[in-house]
C-alpha cells in the first residue's frame, strides 16, 4: 500500500513540472500585473506600469519568442527587424549574465524613490558577460493622454550590440549549445521543445539525489547519537526522515537555480527551493514540537491536557507564520494581507462563537484543571474515564466502552464531579432488623458493629458510627457511617465485601436476622387493655388539668427549668457512664 508521504512526494513533483511550464505564461495573460493600476489612471495594456511588471512581461515576451511585443518594452528608435533584434539580444544577455532577484524591483508606478537615483530612473542590475559589464537601467516614459510607462533605457540599449557581438557564442547555455537545433528551435505551448524532456528528467535525478543523501544523512546521524537513542527511543517515533529529504531537495534545487537557462528560469526556481525551505523548517519545527510533547507526556502525566493544548497551539502558529513567508515569498504585501486578515477575523469571530467558546473552554479546562486524562469523572450524565481533552471537546470512555464527545464550552460550565482526587471512600449502608429484635439484641448488635469499625485496619476510626436511627415501615433501621482508606474503587469493594460478611456474622450471633418488606400477622386471643396502667395514666392528666398544668402547647417555663438534664445520660448501665461521672 503506497503512504501518504510517497504520495505527497509524487503531487509535488507533479506540481513542479507543471509551474515548471506554467512560469512561461500563455499569451493574452503577459499583461496581468500583482500591483493594481494607480486610480484615476487607465493601466498600460503591455503591463509596463512599475519596474517590476516591464522587466517581467519582458522577458516572458522573449520566451515566447515574440520579440515584436518585447520590442515595446524598449526606450529606442529602432523599428522592424532592428527593435526585434535588439530585444532578442538583450533578452539572451539577462539570460546569460543578470544576477538580479526579481522580487527585489519596485512594484510601485513611481519606482524606488530613495535608491541615490533619479526620480524617473531605476537600476535593474549589471549584466556580467566574460570580462563585459553592463548596467541595466529602465526610464519611466510620460506620454500626453496615456499612464507613464517604464521602458529599458536607451543609455542601456546602445551598448547591447557591442556586448552581444563580442560575447556572440555565450550567449547560449552550453545545454542549448550541445541540443540539436530542431530540439532548441520548435516549441510547444510556448515552450521549447528540449524543456518538456529537460522538466521531467531533471525533477526526477533531483529526487533520486535527495532520497540518497538523506539516507546518508539519517544513517550518520543515528552512528554519532547511537547512545542518545538508545536511552531515548522518543527521537526515533519522531519521524524525521520528511523533513530532512524535503531540506536537501530544497538545497538541491537552490543550487540548479545558478544555472538556469534563462533568468526567468532561475528566478523561478530560486522561488520555489525558498517556499521548500520554508515548509521543511515548518516541517522540522513540528517535528521537534511533537519530541518534546511526548517526553513531557512521559514525565508529566497529570499535565497531559495542557501539554496538548500548547502543542496545538504551538503547532497552529508555526503554520501560520508560514504561510506568511510563503506569501511574502510570492510577492504579496502582507501589511494588505494582515490588515484583511484583521477585519476578516472579526468576521470569523462572529460566525465561529461556538468554536471560540469551546476553544476558550479548553484553556479554561487546561489552567484550572478540574479533569485530567486518565480520571474517572461524571461529567453531566456520562460517568466514564477521560481520554483525551481536545482543543475543541473532551473525549469519554464510558462504563459501556463507548465514546462520549462533549463540547468544552459545556464541559467548562457544567457540574464536574472528580472521583479520582479523593483519598478515602464512603462506606454508608443502611442495616433493617426484624421487629422481633429485642432493645438487648440491638444493644448487641450495635455495640459489635462499633467494635468491628474500630478494629478494622481499612476503616478511619475516627469518624465511624453506627447508630439506630428509625422504625421502618418492616425494619429497625441501623445507619453505618465511615471511611474506607481506599482509593481505587475496585479495592474498596473488596473492603466493603469484608465489611458486610462480619456484620451479617455479628446479626446472626445476636439471634436476630435482617428484615425485608414483609407483614406478619399474628393470630392470638386479645388479652385486652390494662385497666389499671389506662385508669392511672387518667387520673393523671385530670390531675395536670385540675391544678391548670397541662403541659399542652408546651411545658411552662419554670417546669422546664426544674426537669432540665436530670436524666442520665449515658444511661447508668453504659460504659462511658462512669467517665462522665
Amino acid at each position: 500500500m503506497i503512504s501518504k508521504t510517497r504520495i505527497l512526494w509524487v503531487l509535488l513533483c507533479m506540481a513542479l513540472a507543471v509551474e515548471g511550464f506554467a512560469q512561461m505564461p500563455v499569451p493574452g495573460l503577459a499583461n496581468q500585473s500583482k500591483t493594481p493600476p494607480a486610480p484615476n489612471k487607465i493601466e498600460d495594456p503591455l503591463g509596463r506600469s512599475t519596474p517590476y511588471d516591464t522587466v517581467v512581461n519582458f522577458i516572458r515576451a522573449c520566451t515566447r519568442g515574440d520579440y515584436a511585443r518585447a520590442g515595446e518594452f524598449l526606450d529606442t528608435r529602432e523599428l522592424g527587424a532592428h527593435r526585434r533584434q535588439l530585444a532578442r539580444m538583450l533578452s539572451q544577455l539577462m539570460n546569460v549574465g543578470l544576477k538580479v532577484n526579481l522580487d527585489s524591483l519596485s512594484r510601485d508606478p513611481n519606482g524606488y524613490l530613495d535608491d541615490g537615483l533619479p526620480k524617473n530612473h531605476e537600476r535593474v542590475g549589471e549584466i556580467r558577460v566574460g570580462d563585459k559589464r553592463l548596467e541595466v537601467l529602465l526610464d519611466r516614459v510620460e506620454r500626453k493622454d496615456n499612464p507613464s510607462i517604464w521602458l529599458f533605457s536607451y543609455k542601456t540599449l546602445r551598448e547591447v550590440p557591442k556586448v552581444a557581438q563580442e560575447q556572440e557564442g555565450v550567449l547560449l547555455s552550453r545545454l542549448e549549445q550541445s541540443l540539436p537545433k530542431w530540439l532548441v528551435e520548435n516549441r510547444i505551448l510556448g515552450v521549447e521543445l528540449y524543456r518538456w524532456i529537460y522538466f521531467p528528467l531533471f525533477i526526477l535525478l533531483l529526487l533520486a539525489i535527495t532520497w540518497l543523501v538523506a539516507r546518508v544523512l539519517m544513517l550518520l546521524f543515528r552512528l554519532s547519537f547511537r547512545r542518545i537513542i538508545e536511552r531515548n527511543a522518543l527521537l526515533l517515533e519522531a519521524r524525521w526522515t520528511g523533513p530532512v529529504r524535503l531540506f536537501v531537495f530544497a538545497c538541491l534545487v537552490s543550487l540548479s537555480a545558478h544555472y538556469g537557462s534563462t533568468l526567468l528560469i532561475r528566478h523561478f526556481w530560486s522561488r520555489v527551493s525558498s517556499i521548500f525551505y520554508a515548509i521543511a523548517l515548518t516541517w522540522f519545527f513540528l517535528r521537534v514540537l511533537d519530541l518534546v510533547a511526548l517526553t513531557l507526556k512521559g514525565r508529566l502525566k497529570h499535565r497531559i491536557a495542557a501539554i496538548q493544548l500548547f502543542q496545538g497551539l504551538a503547532k497552529a502558529l508555526a503554520v501560520i507564520v508560514a504561510l506568511l513567508v510563503i506569501l511574502k515569498i510570492q510577492g504579496v504585501n502582507l501589511t494588505t494581507a494582515l490588515a484583511g486578515l484583521g477585519i476578516g477575523g472579526l468576521a470569523v469571530a462572529f460566525a465561529a462563537q461556538k468554536t471560540l467558546e469551546n476553544l476558550f473552554g479548553t484553556v479554561m479546562l487546561v489552567g484550572d484543571q478540574p479533569i485530567r486524562v486518565g480520571d474517572f469523572c461524571r461529567v453531566g450524565e456520562a460517568v466514564g474515564t477521560i481520554e483525551d481533552i481536545g482543543l475543541r471537546s473532551t473525549r469519554i470512555r464510558t462504563l459501556d466502552r463507548t465514546v462520549v464527545s462533549v463540547p468544552n464550552g459545556q464541559v467548562a460550565s457544567m457540574v464536574l464531579e472528580n472521583f479520582a482526587p479523593r483519598d478515602k471512600i464512603w462506606f454508608k449502608p443502611t442495616i433493617g432488623l426484624r421487629y422481633e429484635t429485642t432493645a438487648d439484641q440491638l444493644r448487641y448488635v450495635l455495640a459489635n458493629i462499633r467494635k468491628l469499625l474500630y478494629a478494622h485496619p481499612k476503616v478511619e476510626s475516627t469518624s465511624a458510627r453506627v447508630r439506630f436511627v428509625r422504625f421502618g415501615n418492616s425494619s429497625l433501621d441501623l445507619e453505618i457511617f465511615a471511611y474506607v482508606w481506599a482509593t481505587d474503587y475496585a479495592v474498596f469493594l473488596e473492603i466493603q465485601e469484608d465489611l458486610l460478611l462480619r456484620i451479617m456474622d455479628i446479626v446472626e450471633e445476636s439471634g436476630t436476622g435482617v428484615a425485608f418488606p414483609s407483614q406478619t400477622t399474628y393470630l392470638a386471643k386479645d388479652s385486652g387493655l390494662d385497666t389499671a396502667k389506662s385508669q392511672a395514666a387518667i387520673a393523671q392528666v385530670q390531675q395536670w388539668k385540675a391544678e391548670k398544668n397541662l403541659p399542652f402547647p408546651n411545658y411552662s417555663p419554670e417546669k422546664i427549668t426544674e426537669i432540665q438534664n436530670t436524666l442520665d445520660y449515658p444511661p447508668p448501665h453504659s460504659a462511658l457512664h462512669e467517665k462522665n461521672g
